[in-house]
């Protein structure tokens, strides 16, 4: 008689039940991850300095009561806080840094180049109409006789060589210590400052008194500083002594004009413009920033002042970016060429050689190379004997940076091209020669068109690049050489560094016209870099 056991490991179980350690362990859920405590850490670190950055916004914007960006903030915030204090949306976690990164380095910055191309900001024309008239009044005060005098003391609030100027004036009737700086003056408490015989500060708290060597040091800042009073406006005179004046222009609200007392000229207000204009057509260098439409974009097609240095300069800058690119690119391209030969030895020496120019910062060698194209003692001159002057003549200023784009520029198209043809089967240019084709034809029909498929991006962000090659111009040339009735556009200048110039000139910045070069210049680089690519997608169409 046979007995079944039924007991452990007798390998039988009941009906409907699964044995112990039969059943497969339970997948753990994404949100089942365990939080580590570095993580947490991290976590509660980002998500602290994201509230500390939200407060410290906030309060602007409150201050100067721009509620629809407060309430954006805000959203902002909360939004964030949801999306990584819960387990939920994984793939957002990742996507939204960067497009916040993207928003705010990228989209805003073209979104306020594009806004600023429609006004009239520049020098002059930076604030509202309310501060212009502050300035132009504060501008005119001057002293007049039985004006009140204050014993005087310059302080900062920081560092005494470069902090903001403050005035510490004590006044003669009360003896009360006040601050000013542009904004107006306020009242200190006694508490706080030491005042020596005669009602100058020696000490205030929170402020850095200058000496008489610090105070010397910035003596044109002292005199150019003007605070503003109930009844005037506060100034210096020398480093010791302030007095209260008047202002000779005042504006007056029933004509919206700025009148003159001791001239009798008026400037009116003119709203499409933003300055004040006299009959005679003289405007006060203070205005007010104002929307002009579409004036900036008028002026770089019509104003022969500066349509005719924008065309004439953006031919040669499409001629500085294609001789650039292409330039390199052969050069490039025919070295790695050379290198790639199957006989070439000593290949890995060559190509360490090749790729110095590469390695070195690029400002370093444009202002080398500038040296060296010197007239008088410059290498260039002195090895081949000659005496060209490089950067006096337009031909020859372009032609050296050029050059200097040449020898800055090949070890990059050497690099991507040698990569290039790493990746072509040599069975290909093999089956070439097997059917009688010279080298020149199997280079033309086979790995040029090869190269180009793989190089095209590269080359068009290469074209990109060099349109807008700021440093290649103004480390070595500086735009010159100019011709005599024009300094603002000279031979070797691209539209970058005659923007450049237009908002940072000596004549004054125009930045609304910069932006409106600005656009010209994205547009051009965006369409032609549109076509570029349109066509090698053709390219890809036919070679794959």
């Amino acid at each position: 008689m046979t007995t079944s056991l039924s007991g452990p490991g007798s390998g039988t179980q009941t009906p409907g039940r699964e044995p112990i350690g039969s059943r497969p362990a339970r997948r753990a859920a994404p949100h089942d991850a365990p939080i580590t405590l570095t993580g947490l850490a991290v976590k509660v670190i980002l998500l602290g300095l994201t509230a500390g950055i939200a407060v410290w916004a906030a309060f602007p914007l409150i201050d100067a009561e721009r509620w629809g960006g407060l309430a954006l903030l805000l959203a902002t915030t909360a939004g964030l806080f949801y999306l990584y204090l819960t387990r939920r949306h994984i793939p957002a976690k990742y996507l939204v840094p960067g497009t916040l990164f993207l928003i705010a380095f990228q989209i805003v910055p073209v979104l306020y180049t594009a806004s600023t191309a429609f006004t009239n900001f520049g020098d002059g024309h930076r604030g509202t109409k309310d501060d212009a008239i502050v300035a132009i009044q504060t501008a005119s005060v001057k002293q007049v006789p039985g004006s009140t005098e204050y014993a005087l003391s310059v302080a900062t609030q920081g560092d005494p060589a470069t902090g903001a100027l403050v005035f510490l004036v004590t006044d003669p009737q009360t003896g009360k210590v006040s601050a000013g700086d542009v904004s107006g003056l306020r009242e200190l408490d006694a508490a706080d400052v030491t005042v020596a015989t005669g009602g100058k500060v020696t000490a205030a708290e929170g402020y850095t008194v200058l000496n008489f060597g610090q105070a010397s040091a910035r003596s044109e800042e002292i005199t150019a500083l003007v605070v503003p009073t109930d009844s005037g406006a506060l100034r210096s005179s020398g480093l010791s002594r302030a007095y209260e004046g008047k202002a000779v222009r005042a504006y007056d609200k029933g004509c919206d004009c700025i009148r003159d007392a001791e001239s009798g000229r008026t400037w009116t207000a003119d709203e499409d413009t933003g300055a004040f204009v006299a009959a005679d057509g003289e405007r006060l260098a203070q205005g007010w920033k104002v929307g002009v439409g579409l004036r900036n974009f008028s002026r770089v097609l019509t104003d022969p002042d500066i349509s005719g240095p924008f065309f004439g300069t953006l031919l040669w800058n499409f001629a500085f970016a294609l001789g650039s690119t292409g330039f390199t690119f052969v050069l490039g391209m025919a070295i790695a060429l050379a290198l790639h030969s199957p006989r070439m030895r000593g290949t890995n020496i060559y190509r360490v050689l090749l790729i110095l120019p590469y390695a070195m910062p690029s400002f370093a060698m444009l202002l080398v190379w500038r040296d060296m194209f010197n007239t008088d003692f410059g290498l260039i001159n002195n090895l081949f004997g000659l005496g060209v002057d490089w950067f006096g003549q337009d031909w020859s200023a372009r032609v050296a940076v050029i050059l200097v784009q040449l020898w800055l520029g090949y070890p990059y198209m050497f690099l991507v091209a040698t990569g290039a043809l790493q990746a072509i089967p040599r069975e290909l240019t093999e089956a070439t020669s097997v059917d009688g084709a010279s080298a020149w034809q199997s280079f033309r029909s086979v790995t040029l068109p090869l190269l180009l498929v793989a190089l095209s991006p590269l080359l068009i962000s290469s074209f990109a690049f060099n349109f807008n090659n700021f440093n290649a111009i103004y480390l070595t040339t500086e735009g010159g050489p100019f011709p005599a009735d024009n300094p603002t556009s000279g031979a070797t200048d691209l539209l970058i560094t005659y923007t450049y110039r237009l908002a940072f000139g000596a004549q004054g910045a125009e930045y609304g016209l910069a932006a409106a070069v600005s656009i010209f210049i994205f547009t051009i680089v965006a369409v032609v870099s549109a076509v570029s690519f349109r066509r090698t997608r053709q390219q890809e169409e036919v070679y794959s």
